[in-house]
């Protein structure tokens, strides 16, 4: 077998096992929180990457892309072996750390959605939204679902808004570490679902606004405005601990 074949070796290098990686996982995420920059890495448990509604309709998307065909399997196997060690996510832009054979910086950039776009998607899903537990649970009529899920009006960034950079020597369009965290990113979803609007450039609490106003029928029935949710309220709902200042910062 060729010594460059990439089969035992990378780029020169024995490629590391899974147990090998996890184990250098580790040790960056240590070394990083004893410097006193705190890591936020991907822990998958089982096999299963996304199981909430957002976290399964991102890698669905990123699924569709012939493109991607090739090197997602990879990803997959990396994120669920701990590799993503650090990721964080922001407007138009996940940052990440992924071990491999080396500690690779790992950046994907997605483009803003156009105005006219979240506009429409506001206007179709107008007073079908009741609460924002619901929008961030996923608890959505089909139609609903149908609009932000849409390949080409939806939510989701469409192939040519991704671009993508990783620091390992691999030079195809898309290495293992950019798949892996990709899948990161929808496992991400899972526990911090705003965190797809602050992506995209747009706020959900948009798309509240206009079940507001489309719904007149719940001021008949002395509902009167509906009150805002606390980050309490959310936290008991996801298990998750929610920042009153996270749709401003990177994740």
């Amino acid at each position: 077998m060729s010594y460059w074949s990439g089969s035992y070796f990378t780029w020169g290098r024995p490629r590391k096992s899974a147990v090998q990686r996890r184990a250098d996982a580790a040790r960056a995420i240590l070394a990083a929180t004893r410097r006193g920059k705190p890591m936020s890495p991907i822990v998958i448990e089982g096999r299963t990457i996304a199981r909430t509604f957002w976290g399964k309709a991102w890698c669905e998307h990123l699924e569709r892309y012939c493109d991607f065909a090739n090197r997602l399997p990879r990803g997959r196997t990396y994120v669920r072996n701990g590799s993503v060690v650090h990721l964080t996510i922001g407007r138009g832009r996940v940052e990440a750390l992924v071990q491999g054979t080396e500690l690779y910086d790992v950046e994907v950039t997605i483009a803003a959605l156009p105005k006219p776009r979240w506009k429409k998607i506001v206007g179709e899903c107008s007073g079908q939204i009741d609460s924002l537990v619901e929008l961030l649970q996923g608890k959505l009529s089909n139609g609903v679902m149908k609009v932000v899920t849409d390949p080409k009006q939806g939510l989701f960034p469409p192939e040519a808004q991704i671009g993508m950079e990783c620091s390992c020597p691999d030079h195809a369009g898309m290495c293992k570490h950019l798949a892996a965290v990709l899948y990161g990113t929808g496992a991400r979803l899972d526990t911090k679902p705003e965190l797809l609007f602050l992506l995209r450039g747009v706020d959900h609490l948009e798309l509240l606004d206009g079940a507001g106003t489309a719904k007149p029928k719940e001021a008949r029935r002395g509902e009167g405005r509906r009150k805002p949710i606390a980050s309490a309220d959310l936290s008991s709902v996801f298990g998750i601990e929610i920042d009153g200042e996270d749709s401003g910062k990177t994740q």
